[in-house]
């Protein structure tokens, strides 16, 4: 497989031969207003552009949108996709969403979904913990995950925007993945803490999957991630990780 970083949570994922473009934020850096009630809400988003071009992002086999909201399926990813494209989703409201825009083909993820050959699992995870959740859970949304698997390849988890919980812990024990993607920029809400992985919940997911690559994204990306790549890095090689922990920059490939 080839995973290469875009920006933010925009993956292209090349598996099993067939090339996946993951959580599309598509937009010229600072097209959007920051997030209000988060940290740095006076920065408009993304902030930083784009260093892949734009037909290289279009011409995929398919497009995964793990949830709807704006860093993840964004305004111009919905204008500049090819309409024909299989677009997955995990339920039948971001499916209304989707279809809406004009796309054709969209599916709904489940427990075994078939796409050329390929098994995508949907898991499942939380976008916040159980106090932000109960403060402000229909802004926070339903999330998920997706493990990808192939005789020819590694088992492929991504986590989605997530906090390290009793669902991640459960689709790691359920999946035994030998790649993990993990949202680590610890994204945040004023006064309700992370609302996506930090340190602490990286750390955890190592520990449950000690053997497992993890790939670090959605960093640097929207202003309320708050945690950089070299604070991660360093957090890593403190813990005695940092070869288990692939932190990669924008435009970056890895191949594993």
């Amino acid at each position: 497989m080839k995973i290469q970083q875009i920006r933010n949570a925009t993956l292209k994922l090349t598996y099993a031969g067939q090339t996946f473009l993951i959580d599309p934020m598509l937009a010229e850096q600072g097209a959007y207003p920051g997030l209000q009630g988060a940290p740095n809400s006076h920065l408009n988003n993304p902030t930083v552009g784009l260093v892949v071009p734009l037909d290289e992002l279009t011409s995929v086999d398919a497009v995964l949108v793990t949830h709807t909201h704006f860093d993840h399926w964004d305004e111009v990813a919905k204008a500049q996709l090819p309409k024909h494209l299989p677009v997955f989703v995990q339920h039948d409201a971001d499916g209304r969403l989707v279809a809406a825009s004009g796309f054709t083909d969209v599916r709904m993820l489940g427990d075994t979904t078939e796409f050329e050959g390929i098994t995508l699992s949907k898991t499942a995870g939380q976008h916040g913990s159980d106090a932000a959740i109960a403060a402000i859970g229909g802004l926070l949304g339903e999330v998920s995950g997706v493990v990808f698997q192939h005789p020819s390849e590694k088992t492929l988890y991504l986590a989605g925007d997530t906090l390290w919980n009793g669902q991640v812990a459960q689709a790691i024990k359920a999946h035994q993945p030998d790649v993990i993607v993990l949202n680590a920029g610890d994204a945040q809400i004023t006064g309700l803490g992370s609302i996506i992985m930090n340190t602490q919940d990286v750390l955890a997911v190592h520990r449950a999957a000690p053997q497992a690559t993890l790939i670090a994204t959605h960093l640097e990306g929207v202003a309320h991630a708050v945690l950089s790549r070299s604070e991660l890095r360093a957090f890593g090689a403190e813990q005695g990780f940092a070869a288990q922990l692939l932190v990669p920059e924008d435009g970056q490939t890895i191949a594993l």
